[in-house]
């Protein structure tokens, strides 16, 4: 079938959205960049008139649905506004590729997902856009291989440059954050973890961005996987020197390292050591998006184009989603539980420094 696309939302990821579905469309046959929903109706003007030809401007879903131009959409409004409106154009016979996290609320996330397998069960695409990331594709087939024995731990680093914006709202830091970290690892390992735990605080962004809208800017997780696999993550707005993302997985008998903090954005690399030799190196060269667009833009651009190319396939093709409401929904239960077992400065033990030695 023919696929009519659109993009709902054009907020700071949703105009990185537009751009790479206008991309895909025109690289994949039968598909089409054919409209935007924006109740900014001036700003989506000034999105799409670099366009051609421009996608048609709608100023809510409802208005969408009902001209009949478009049967498949990225959604990437504010997250309180995920269920309504993918729900909306999915009972309107849209498939949708739709931001994470689904809702702001695990409950929520049940009830969207029992909704979609009770009726829906394959109208829903989740944007975990790191599935689609060259250098982590290539880390899991070095890993799958065996390049590095049997592993035993992964450590998996997301680290902004500095707070949200002011007036962002989200889930929080480990929500809004650590969810990409959680799946990347649930990814990687194929595996679920049975026990969490986690933490944070807050040293730095309340005095920058007083309203800031979490109670941490540091957070982390802790995740158990039986009694042979452990992973760590570590999620922050802190980091004032630049945007940071680094995945490292431990083996018998070496380990895999994809990514390393410099302030050259646009090479990435893989790394796999043995005991002593290195395995593999691999750089992956990243575009040049130039200035003014989101800091993690420069890293997982050519992602984000290939998870709406995979997209827009799979609702030409009738095929499945290889990532759905499901996966979304083991990230949060993963994080859920996680935040149930919080370790917080009030449990912590202080320290006996025994006796003070005098002069």
């Amino acid at each position: 079938m023919n696929v009519n696309l659109a993009v709902v939302g054009l907020g700071r990821i949703g105009v990185i959205h537009a751009l790479h579905t206008r991309q895909a469309a025109d690289e994949t046959p039968g598909c089409r960049f054919v409209a935007v929903v924006e109740q900014d109706t001036e700003k989506a003007r000034r999105v799409v008139e670099k366009y051609s030809p421009a996608p048609a401007i709608f100023p809510s879903v409802d208005e969408l649905v009902a001209s009949g131009i478009a049967n498949a959409a990225v959604v990437c409004t504010p997250t309180a506004g995920h269920q309504e409106h993918a729900g909306k154009l999915i009972s309107g016979g849209f498939r949708v590729l739709l931001e994470k996290p689904m809702t702001e609320q695990l409950a929520k996330d049940r009830e969207f997902s029992r909704w979609l397998d009770e009726s829906y069960p394959n109208s829903l695409m989740l944007a975990f856009q790191r599935r689609f990331d060259a250098p982590l594709q290539y880390a899991k087939r070095l890993l799958e291989s065996g390049a590095i024995g049997r592993y035993f731990k992964i450590v998996s680093l997301l680290e902004d440059s500095g707070p949200a914006p002011r007036g962002y709202k989200s889930g929080g830091v480990l929500k809004d954050m650590s969810v990409h970290n959680v799946d990347e690892i649930l990814w990687l390992s194929g595996r679920v973890p049975d026990a969490a735990a986690s933490g944070g605080s807050i040293v730095y962004a309340r005095n920058v961005v007083p309203d800031s809208e979490d109670e941490y800017d540091d957070g982390f997780l802790h995740l158990w996987f039986g009694d042979d696999l452990i992973a760590n993550i570590g999620v922050t707005r802190n980091h004032v020197s630049g945007y940071r993302i680094e995945t490292w997985i431990f083996g018998e008998e070496g380990q895999i390292h994809i990514g390393r903090f410099e302030q050259d954005k646009h090479n990435v690399a893989v790394e796999a050591y043995g005991r002593k030799q290195t395995i593999d190196r691999r750089v992956f060269a990243m575009p040049d998006y130039g200035e003014g667009v989101p800091e993690f833009v420069h890293r997982f651009g050519p992602a984000y184009k290939e998870e709406v190319r995979v997209f827009a396939e799979c609702c030409r093709d009738g095929k499945p989603f290889p990532v759905n409401h499901r996966d979304g929904l083991r990230a949060m239960e993963v994080i859920e539980a996680a935040e149930q077992v919080r370790w917080t400065r009030a449990l912590a033990q202080p320290i006996n420094w025994g006796a003070t030695v005098s002069a």
